[in-house]
């Protein structure tokens, strides 16, 4: 006998571990169930199920899993099924984690080129072969950043901010809320001194050089990245549905292994106990403590001390104590933190 509480209190130790380590793996697959589906409450809850129903439903309903945890296994070793088990959804996660959001981030790079200022976005989309003066010795075409406040003033004076400007070769390609972008044909030997002359009147010129190529490659890119996050995104959405159950169960499965393994520390053998599952509201809760104790703190008369001078102190909590007459582990079905 002595041996065996030896044996169990270890255990008891090794479990309040891993139910820590459990919880902490469903979460982290519950929360990236969200990230992944872009925190849509409705389709993150719907999508967090265990063997098929919803958490309350699998919690009051629970059946030990003999397929899963033999109990002809030891204690011992169902646990270290468990963790098994976990530790492989856990690593799997950081890698396939890894993989999609570099993916999402790549993605997510090319998009904000596409949307930000004209003196930084891509022009894939925007500028054409025909706005330019290609395969010159002489002549190049400058893309220039105008403030809309100062289009006017802009068709003015480019032809005169330096020499060998061409005349009327300036052209509205595209704009947005705060600026527009022109094009400008001039000598190539002038470019120094029209980009200068240019900024001192607010005009920006954009480093560019039109290459078909490159633009080309931008635009496939964004392609490629966009069918290879649409390709992935269903896969992962059914490997975190599937693995948030997995963990789910295993952990439902940990809070089980910890009452019997602490109601026989406790209560000693035979086994002799029942479990039960309580869903007070908040308001209730310091009233079902005080009820449950006075139930049973004649199972244990230290514990009940602990709380009965808790209820004299003001302002101290009880659901800030840890220990009651009776074992009492939580189970929050809370499992997102939305930003």
């Amino acid at each position: 006998m002595v041996g065996t509480l030896d044996v169990l209190v270890g255990l008891s130790d090794e479990l309040a571990k891993l139910d820590s380590f459990v919880e902490g793996v469903v979460k982290k697959v519950a929360q990236y169930m969200a990230d992944v589906l872009e925190d849509s409450r409705d389709k993150v809850q719907e999508n967090l199920l265990a063997s098929g129903v919803d958490l309350v439903t699998y919690i009051t309903r629970f059946q030990w899993d003999m397929a899963k945890y033999p109990i002809k296994q030891s204690l011992k070793n169902i646990s270290e099924i468990i963790t098994k088990q976990v530790s492989q959804i856990d690593n799997d996660l950081k890698a396939r984690a890894s993989a999609y959001n570099n993916l999402k981030g790549n993605l997510q790079n090319l998009e904000r080129k596409n949307v930000g200022s004209l003196m930084t976005r891509s022009l894939a989309d925007i500028v054409k072969k025909e706005d330019f003066v290609m395969d010159s010795e002489y002549l190049t075409t400058l893309l220039v950043v105008v403030p809309k406040t100062g289009y006017l003033e802009w068709e003015k004076m480019y032809e005169t901010l330096a020499e060998m400007v061409v005349p009327r070769s300036s052209k509205l390609i595209c704009d947005d809320m705060d600026s527009g972008m022109y094009t400008v044909t001039l000598f190539r030997k002038a470019v120094d001194d029209f980009r200068l002359k240019a900024r001192e009147n607010k005009f920006i010129v954009r480093d560019f050089q039109y290459n078909e190529e490159e633009l080309k490659a931008d635009k496939e890119e964004m392609t490629r990245l966009s069918t290879d996050k649409k390709k992935q995104f269903g896969p992962l959405v059914r490997w975190l549905k599937v693995n948030f159950s997995e963990a789910f169960i295993a952990w439902i499965h940990v809070k089980a292994l910890r009452v019997f393994v602490e109601s026989v520390l406790r209560y000693g053998l035979p086994v002799n106990f029942q479990a039960m599952l309580l869903q007070p509201n908040k308001k209730m809760m310091k009233k079902l403590r005080e009820i449950l104790n006075d139930l049973y703190k004649h199972l244990d008369s230290s514990a009940a001390a602990i709380i009965d001078a808790a209820m004299d102190i003001p302002g101290l909590s009880l659901s800030q104590q840890e220990y009651y007459p009776y074992v009492y582990y939580k189970i929050d079905c809370n499992l997102l933190e939305f930003k």
